[in-house]
């Protein structure tokens, strides 16, 4: 009997080891394992939104740099205060080229418009609709930023296909004392 309570505590033994080993090496290590793949699963779901972030700023880098190209194009159309005169008499020649009589002009105080200033020209002037709409082409040809912001059409009684136009054509340009615009071409 002896051998046979020998065997069963040694029986009992073995029974035990895989247990306690799976209590206090096994059960904490599965557990560690547990909490490394879930902290793992955070860091990749905070890696994907970086690399989406970083993917979403490079496009703006790229978009910003189309911006910024598209702005100087258009900065390039502004005059100086300076060459203002010379698109007035631009549109003045305009109006003569396009069969109309030479327009009457009226120019107020520029306003600042955003970083530029805006020149609005009161104009008057006399002719048919065939040459008036040849001279609006020609305005809008022009490579200078302008704008037509009110206009009123008058038929002449007299004269059948004529007509009198009032408008007002605003010319854009850089201010030569802005700081501002001297910054923006550097």
């Amino acid at each position: 009997m002896k051998s046979g309570g020998r065997q069963m505590v040694m029986g009992a033994l073995l029974l035990a080891v895989p247990v306690v080993s799976y209590f206090l090496v096994f059960g904490p290590q599965n557990a560690e394992i547990s909490r490394a793949k879930q902290e793992i699963g955070l860091k990749r779901d905070m890696l994907e939104r970086l690399q989406a972030e970083t993917a979403r700023n490079a496009d703006l880098e790229r978009a910003n740099g189309m911006i910024g190209v598209r702005l100087e194009q258009i900065e390039s159309r502004l005059p100086s205060g300076k060459e203002v005169d010379r698109v007035i008499r631009q549109v003045s020649q305009l109006a003569i080229d396009a069969g109309l009589s030479p327009p009457a002009m009226s120019s107020s105080r520029p306003v600042s418009a955003a970083l530029y200033k805006e020149q609005p020209l009161e104009l008057e002037t006399y002719g048919d609709f065939e040459g008036f709409y040849r001279f609006l082409q020609s305005i809008e040809r022009l490579p200078r930023v302008t704008r037509v912001p009110d206009m009123k059409v008058v038929r002449d009684t007299k004269n059948d296909g004529f007509m009198k136009v009032e408008f007002t054509l605003s010319i854009y340009f850089r201010d030569g004392d802005d700081a501002s615009s001297k910054g923006a071409k550097s």
